[in-house]
């Protein structure tokens, strides 16, 4: 660490940034009177503030992203050397990274084959949203048009995303929303709608074909779901679902788009999270974890099948993908994550992933035995939750209030953990972690213990 040993050194930067910038879902009012939060360094799982003040980050990046650690000189070399040589042009033409990294990412995903850039995960997904109407104006007479989404998922902060967002908060004071999105039922067990039931997995997909029956199955052109849900309490659906989804989206003729945003390029131990599960998307969509914040890039996948659909009237000049999005050109992108990539394979951290989130599963299995305050843990691979109640037996969520502290303590031990925020009236109280695929052991011990410190000093 060099930066942070002579703090007084960028008061500047405190007062440029507490007067200029607007941070992302923050109250500023309290920077009238707090100093804004400001991290100068990250080396591995650790980064460390204006201050000198050393943290575990059991975020990766404070938002599921920075995958492979901070500190990778090889990404940084690689993005530099293609800007230097070419840092950007329009996507409506190729790029030898471009090119290379779909080849590459393709060779992870079999029976996808055509990958569309953009710079973010909520661009990604709507790219989606325009394919699969255009796909219903052209080819199904405008019918199926309507987009199925699940109540706790998100899929981004654009408009057209936000309606397909099924988390309230998050869409609350941004309407009238965009037309034609349909809700679904969540798949959360341990929250089951209903009741005590030996093949809830099943019961919950049954839920979705229920909605297309009631909207009729000629008028859904989508489902989108996340393969295990985010920030709405970090949600592994149950066996059994999964296969039930797959068989109602092709008795019905439904495209199915899995948005791997969070899950993508390594999260849960799989390249994609979906590839637990042992489904066949005609959609993927991606971005954090892609090149691991090294480079702006989110990916839009598709099948073939899907693809022909914009090439069958080359005589039509609207008959083709009439999108664009700017920095979906900008090369550094394809080249962070072919490096990022690599680095995945010959550090072998898919297999780390699957050991230590096992090790960080029984650590918050074994806080649950101390803590009543605990009530279900739930994750995959290095992607976990563990929701907080005030009574087992109802399932009364903990107060948002408590949760927090349980954050704000953690952060001034020195460990950074998250919880859902700002997603679902009454259920913002699950703690969310996400360690970079390069943890070991003690790492996954620092941040359950803080964990730990935490509950004590909080719930008692």
């Amino acid at each position: 660490m060099n930066i942070a040993a002579q703090p007084n050194d960028i008061r500047d930067v405190i007062e440029a940034d507490r007067a200029h910038v607007w941070h992302h879902l923050s109250q500023h009012k309290g920077y009238e009177t707090v100093d804004p939060r400001i991290f100068v360094e990250g080396r591995g799982m650790r980064v460390w503030d204006a201050a000198g003040k050393e943290y575990l980050d059991a975020l990766s990046g404070g938002v599921w992203t920075v995958n492979v650690g901070f500190g990778r000189e090889s990404i940084a070399d690689a993005v530099r050397d293609q800007l230097v040589k070419l840092n950007y042009f329009a996507n409506s033409a190729g790029s030898i990274a471009g090119a290379k990294f779909a080849e590459k990412l393709i060779s992870k995903m079999p029976g996808l084959s055509r990958v569309y850039y953009s710079n973010s995960g909520s661009e990604a997904n709507e790219k989606v949203f325009k394919m699969v109407r255009q796909i219903s104006y052209r080819h199904h007479a405008g019918k199926k048009y309507k987009i199925l989404y699940r109540d706790r998922d998100y899929h981004g902060t654009t408009l057209g995303t936000l309606a397909a967002a099924g988390q309230p908060q998050r869409r609350e004071q941004y309407g009238p929303l965009p037309e034609g999105f349909v809700e679904v039922p969540h798949c959360l067990e341990y929250r089951s709608q209903y009741g005590a039931i030996d093949n809830y997995g099943e019961r919950a997909a049954q839920a979705i074909e229920e909605v297309i029956l009631r909207e009729g199955p000629d008028t859904i052109g989508l489902l989108c779901l996340e393969p295990i849900t985010a920030g709405g309490g970090v949600i592994v659906p149950p066996p059994g679902y999964w296969e039930k989804v797959q068989e109602i989206c092709k008795r019905y003729n439904i495209l199915l788009h899995i948005d791997e945003v969070v899950c993508g390029v390594g999260r849960t131990g799989q390249w994609f999270g979906y590839q637990n599960f042992g489904v066949q998307p005609d959609f993927v969509t991606m971005a954090k974890g892609v090149a691991s914040g090294y480079a702006a890039i989110s990916c839009t996948v598709t099948t073939e099948a899907i693809f022909e659909q914009f090439k069958d009237d080359a005589n039509d000049p609207m008959s083709y993908f009439r999108d664009i999005s700017t920095f979906g050109g900008c090369v550094a992108g394809p080249a962070a994550a072919l490096e990022n990539m690599r680095i995945i394979e010959d550090e072998n951290l898919l297999d780390n992933t699957l050991v230590m989130g096992k090790r960080l599963v029984a650590n918050l299995n074994a806080l649950m035995e101390r803590h009543k305050v605990i009530g279900d843990v739930r994750g995959a691979g290095l992607f976990c939750g563990a929701e907080l109640v005030a009574d087992r037996t109802s399932k009364e969520p903990a107060p948002e209030k408590l949760v927090q502290a349980v954050i704000a303590d953690c952060y001034a031990q020195g460990v950074i953990i998250g919880a859902t925020n700002r997603s679902l009236p009454g259920f913002n109280n699950t703690l969310c972690l996400s360690p970079a695929l390069i943890a070991r052991e003690a790492d996954i011990d620092a941040i359950t213990d803080a964990i730990d410190k935490a509950l004590t000093k909080v719930f008692g």
